[in-house]
């Protein structure tokens, strides 16, 4: 493979296959990195797009380091706890660095955890964490904050009740918050990725920055029927639910019923708010719009 591919780890997940294809959108050269023994259904469409599909092992440090050397930048979508985003993640960063490919973004994509209180998120925790290993790489590393992901309302959302038509908060019903689709974050990724120029450590986007009461309000005019925000107390209430929550388990859990909630309290705070968006750094992108997302996941409510 030629010396500008950029190599994305996580390629048959949701966010890295958008990725892929993105960046193949581009003319750009892709190594789509795979766990051994990958069902060849999870690949064929990434292989049929162009993509080189490359099984391997990532706890091995000295393989990954030869299939990364040419390479201009390393994407990681992986997803996980410590033993994915600090250990697998880590032991990829370590080949990048190796391989001294230039650029690293790490699978943030994410509220912008700069700004939210340590232990506030157990999940954006562990993002900030790594960020300590990856300032003393030396390599340089971009990550992408996107908000919370708009796909979160298609269909039988968890962020909506089509049954009663409310969408459920804590807070202020007016507080503005950010959301992007994954279409918009893997187009704005490939593009930070393919860009020849420097890039700032932290870029943050948002296709949709809105209000609960926005939403319901949208809802309304595509749904014909009155959709309200439903008010499930105040933003201390909520972590002193999480706080119970937590004392019957779910650590070991991607994400249980109180991390979502911590996400929600993080948002409905302000205290994971974007700003300023960097969405004009790449003209190219059409950002998708709220009505027009949620007209396209409509449902039967």
């Amino acid at each position: 493979m030629a010396n500008s591919f950029v190599a994305v780890a996580g390629a048959t997940g949701a966010l890295g296959k958008l990725v892929t294809h993105a960046l193949l959108k581009r003319g750009v050269a892709v190594k789509a990195l795979v766990r051994p023994n990958t069902a060849p259904n999870r690949t064929n469409d990434l292989r049929d797009a162009g993509a080189t599909i490359v099984p391997i092992d990532l706890s091995n440090v000295q393989a990954l380091t030869h299939e990364l050397e040419g390479s201009k930048c390393v994407v990681s979508t992986l997803q996980g706890l410590k033993d994915v985003m600090h250990t697998t993640q880590g032991n990829l960063l370590d080949a990048s660095v190796a391989a001294k490919v230039p650029r690293f973004i790490p699978s943030d994509f994410s509220l912008d955890f700069t700004k939210t209180a340590p232990g506030s998120n157990r999940n954006l925790d562990i993002h900030r964490e790594f960020h300590d290993r990856l300032n003393k790489s030396g390599i340089a590393w971009t990550s992408i904050l996107n908000g919370g992901f708009l796909d979160l309302m298609a269909g039988e959302s968890p962020l909506i009740n089509h049954k009663s038509r409310t969408l459920p908060y804590v807070g202020q019903p007016d507080q503005l918050l950010d959301y992007t689709s994954m279409v918009d974050t893997a187009a704005f990724t490939a593009a930070v990725a393919a860009d020849p120029n420097p890039t700032p450590k932290f870029l943050r986007i948002a296709s949709v920055t809105a209000s609960v009461q926005d939403i319901a309000d949208t809802l309304t005019t595509i749904y014909g029927v009155q959709y309200t925000p439903r008010w499930m107390g105040t933003i201390w209430t909520a972590q002193l639910m999480i706080s119970t929550m937590r004392l019957f388990g779910g650590e070991n859990e991607i994400f249980p019923v109180w991390q979502g909630m911590q996400y929600m309290v993080n948002m409905m705070s302000g205290d994971g708010k974007l700003e300023p968006l960097d969405n004009d750094r790449y003209p190219d992108i059409a950002w998708d719009r709220l009505e027009d997302f949620l007209r396209k996941h409509k449902v039967q409510a």
